[in-house]
C-alpha cells in the first residue's frame, strides 16, 4: 500500500492529502559508514513525532535529510507541493546582528515587511501625485498587508517572545548582547512566527527554563503543522508527541504513541525478536544435523543438499541489540557529615537595583537531595554559589561538620587542563581508581575507545562539560551540587545518571531543567518566590500534583476572599461614617458630597473587581481543558483576554486601594470637623 501511495503522488496532486513527506527505501552514508539502509518515512499532517536513537546514530542527519541539505545515494524523498519546513538546530548561532530581538524575530513576516516599506514608499508618492494607477497599487498593497496580518506582527512576536521568557524591557536590546542560550530562544520564536507546514526541532529545551518549556509545550499542543522533535527529555516526549521514529541499527523502527509507550511497546518487539531468533537457530542447527548425517549417503544426498540451499536463502532473524552496556556509575564517599549540610540566615543577594533573595533562610541536611527550580533570572544558580561559599551575599552562611563539597556547572570547564588528554585528566584527579574504572565511567559520559586519548582543548564545549561532570562523580564528595547536569548527555547516559544519584549516600542540590531527571532524583523541592526560599518536601511529581491543588483551591477561595473583605471594609467605612456624624453637631456638606461620590466609585469598583475576578477564574477554567488547544485560534484568543483580564485587575485594584484610602481620610476630616 506504502509503494502504492508514493508511486500515486508522483502523478497525482492529491498525495498533499494523505501525507506531507515520503521517505522511500532511502540509504544514506558518510563515506565508507552506512547512516540508514532502506529506510522509510511517511509524515502526515498533524504528526507529532519524537525521533529518537543514541548518539551518533543520524537523527540530526535524517532532519538535514528531509530539510534537502543532504541528497540520499539510494531511494526517494518526496515533499507535497509549496511544503514549508522550519528546521531549528545549534548551526543557526552562526547568525550575527546588531538588531534588536523584537526586530530579528519579525524577520519572519518577511513578505509583510516588505509591503510595509513600499507601503511607506506609496504614501509618500501620494502627497504630490495621485494617479488612479498609484490609488491602486496603494489599495492592493494595503489588502494583502491585512491577509498577512501584518497589523498585528508586531504584537504576536513580542507575545512569543514574552512567552519564551524575554521582558518587555528587553524587546528592544540588541541580539548581540544577549548569551548563546537566550539568542537559541529568539531564533526558536522567529521560527515558530514562521509556522511552517513541518517543524523540526533539534534539543528545542536544552536552552529553556521550566516556564518557558510549559510555554512551549502549550504552543506546540495547538500547532496546526506537523512536528518532528529530537530531545533527550523524556518528560517533554511524553507530553508532545503520537509517534516515535527510533533509528536503530541502520533502520527506522516506527512506534505508536507516547515515549512511555515505546518503551513498554519495544520490549515486546524484542522479546518477540529474541523468541524468533531462538526458534529460527534451533531450526537451522536441526537442518545443519541432517545435512552434516547424511550428505555422504547416496539415498539422502540430494535432500541434504536441497535442504543446504534452503539454508542458504534463509532470511536469518537478527539477535537482539541490547544496545550500550548499562555501566553502573558509582559514587565513593570519604567521609560522614554531620547532619546538617549548610545553613542560611537572613540571606540576601542584589544585582544592583535586581533583588535576587531577601532575607531568606533555609538548611540542607543529611540525606537531601534538593531540585531548585523555577525561571531563569530568579537566583538559582546565584543561590548554588551562595551555598557553596564562592558568592558574597548579606547574612550569615554556616557550613556543616565533615562536609566535603563538590560542584559541577558550566565555569568548572575553566578548570580543566587544556593539555591533558581526557583519562589523564581524570588519572590526575586523584581519585584512586584504575584505568578500567575510569575508561568505564567515561563510556557512561559517552567516550569510548580511542576518545579517552583526545586533548581537552579539541573538544567542544559540551564534551568538556561531560568531562568536568566525571570529574565531579570520581571526586569522593558527601556533597554534590549540580548545575543542569543533563545538557550534554543523551537519554541512557541521563539515566545512568539517574540511577546513581537514587544510590549516591550523599546528599545533593541541583537544577536542572529536565523534568524527568528531576523527578526521579528529588526529595524536595525549593523555588525562589519574591527573594525568598520556598520549600517542599516531596518529589517533583507530588509538587505538581499539590500546585494544581492550590490552584484550584485558590480561584474560588480568592473571590469569595476578596468579596468578604470589601464588604468588611465597606461596612467599616459606613459605619465609621454614621459615628462620625453622631458625634458632630455640625457637619461640613461639602465633604459629605465627596465622600458619598467616592463611596458610589468605591461601590463600582467593588463590582467591577467581582466581575473580573469571575472572568479570570472562567478563562482559568478554559485554559485548563486540553481541548482548547486542538483549536490554535481560540486557544490564543482565550490566552490574549487572559493576559487582558489579568492587566485590568490590577488596574482595578490599584483603584480599589485609592479610593478607600480616600474614604479613610474623608472620614478622619468629618470626625475632625
Amino acid at each position: 500500500m506504502t509503494a502504492i501511495l508514493v508511486t500515486f503522488a508522483r502523478f497525482y496532486p492529491i498525495f498533499e492529502l494523505f501525507m506531507l513527506i515520503a521517505l522511500q527505501d532511502i540509504t544514506f552514508e558518510f563515506g565508507s559508514r552506512v547512516i540508514l539502509e532502506n529506510s522509510s518515512w511517511h509524515i502526515e499532517p498533524g504528526d507529532r513525532v519524537g525521533l529518537i536513537g543514541l548518539n551518533g546514530t543520524g537523527k540530526s542527519t535524517l532532519l538535514r535529510i528531509i530539510n534537502g541539505e543532504y541528497s540520499v545515494s539510494k531511494g526517494s524523498v518526496n515533499k507535497s507541493k509549496n511544503l514549508t519546513i522550519g528546521f531549528f538546530n545549534q548551526d543557526l548561532l552562526s547568525f550575527e546582528t546588531d538588531d534588536s530581538i523584537l526586530s530579528v524575530g519579525m524577520t519572519a513576516f518577511g513578505k509583510a515587511l516588505e509591503l510595509e516599506k513600499e507601503i511607506e514608499r506609496l504614501t509618500k508618492e501620494l502627497e504630490h501625485d495621485q494617479t488612479e494607477e498609484l490609488l491602486h497599487q496603494f489599495s492592493d498593497a494595503l489588502h494583502e498587508f491585512e491577509a498577512l496580518d501584518g497589523y498585528n506582527m508586531k504584537h504576536k512576536t513580542a507575545q512569543v517572545l514574552e512567552g519564551l521568557g524575554f521582558t518587555t524591557a528587553d524587546l528592544e536590546r540588541p541580539y548581540s548582547q544577549f548569551s548563546g542560550g537566550w539568542r537559541m530562544r529568539v531564533l526558536l520564536a522567529r521560527l515558530i512566527l514562521q509556522q511552517p507546514d513541518v517543524l523540526m526541532l533539534d534539543e528545542p529545551t536544552n536552552h529553556l527554563d521550566l516556564p518557558s518549556i510549559e510555554w512551549l509545550e502549550r504552543y506546540l499542543i495547538g500547532y496546526n503543522g506537523a512536528v518532528i522533535i529530537v530531545s533527550h527529555d523524556r518528560y517533554f516526549l511524553d507530553r508532545m508527541v503520537n509517534k516515535i521514529v527510533e533509528v536503530y541499527q541502520q533502520e527506522l523502527h516506527h512506534y505508536a504513541g507516547s515515549y512511555a509507550d515505546y518503551e513498554v511497546e519495544k520490549e515486546l518487539r524484542r522479546e518477540m525478536q529474541q523468541r524468533a531468533y531462538e526458534n529460527q537457530q534451533d531450526y537451522i542447527r536441526q537442518q545443519e544435523r541432517f545435512i552434516e548425517r547424511f550428505k555422504a549417503k547416496a539415498s539422502k544426498a540430494a535432500q541434504a543438499q536441497s535442504i543446504a540451499k534452503r539454508l542458504d536463502k534463509l532470511e536469518r532473524v537478527e539477535q537482539v541489540d541490547n544496545g550500550p552496556s548499562k555501566i553502573k556509575i558509582n559514587f565513593t564517599i570519604d567521609k560522614t557529615p554531620g547532619k546538617i549540610l549548610c545553613t542560611l540566615n537572613n540571606i540576601s543577594k542584589a544585582y544592583g537595583a535586581n533583588q535576587i533573595l531577601k532575607n531568606t533562610s533555609a538548611e540542607i541536611n543529611r540525606g537531601d537531595k534538593i531540585a531548585l527550580i523555577g525561571a531563569n533570572g530568579k537566583g538559582k544558580s546565584t543561590l548554588l554559589r551562595i551555598i557553596f561559599g564562592m558568592e558574597s551575599m548579606e547574612g550569615e552562611r554556616v557550613p556543616g561538620h565533615n562536609v566535603v563539597t563538590s560542584f559541577y556547572a558550566q565555569h568548572q570547564l575553566e578548570s580543566l587542563d587544556l593539555n591533558s588528554e581526557i583519562l589523564d585528566e581524570l588519572k590526575n584527579f586523584g581519585s584512586g581508581r584504575t584505568e578500567l574504572e575510569l575508561r568505564q565511567l567515561l563510556g557512561c559520559f559517552l567516550f569510548t575507545g580511542d576518545d579517552v586519548f583526545k586533548k581537552i582543548r579539541i573538544l567542544s564545549g559540551g564534551e568538556k562539560a561531560r568531562v568536568a561532570l566525571a570529574k565531579t562523580i570520581i571526586s569522593q564528595a558527601n556533597f554534590l551540587m549540580l548545575d543542569e547536569p543533563t545538557n550534554h548527555l543523551d537519554m541512557n547516559s541521563v539515566q545512568m545518571l539517574i540511577d546513581a544519584l537514587d544510590k549516591y549516600e550523599g546528599s545533593l542540590v541541583l537544577v536542572s531543567h529536565d523534568r524527568y531527571f528531576v523527578s526521579q532524583t528529588a526529595n524536595k523541592i525549593w523555588e525562589i518566590v519574591d527573594g525568598e526560599i520556598k520549600e517542599f518536601k516531596g518529589t517533583y511529581a507530588e509538587y505538581e500534583e499539590w500546585k494544581k491543588r492550590m490552584a484550584a483551591q485558590q480561584a474560588p477561595a480568592s473571590v469569595k476572599a476578596a468579596s468578604d473583605n470589601k464588604k468588611e471594609n465597606k461596612q467599616a467605612a459606613g459605619s465609621n461614617t454614621t459615628a462620625a456624624a453622631a458625634s458632630k453637631g455640625a457637619i461640613n456638606k461639602e465633604v459629605q458630597r465627596e465622600l458619598q461620590k467616592q463611596q458610589k466609585q468605591f461601590s463600582q469598583v467593588e463590582g467591577q473587581l467581582a466581575s473580573l475576578k469571575e472572568r479570570k477564574a472562567n478563562l482559568e477554567a478554559s485554559l485548563g481543558d486540553p481541548g482548547i488547544y486542538n483549536d490554535r485560534t481560540k486557544f490564543a484568543q482565550v490566552e490574549s483576554e487572559y493576559q487582558d483580564v489579568l492587566k485590568y485587575l490590577d488596574r482595578a485594584n490599584e483603584q480599589y486601594e485609592q479610593l478607600f484610602e480616600k474614604i479613610m481620610q474623608l472620614e478622619a476630616n468629618l470626625v475632625t470637623n
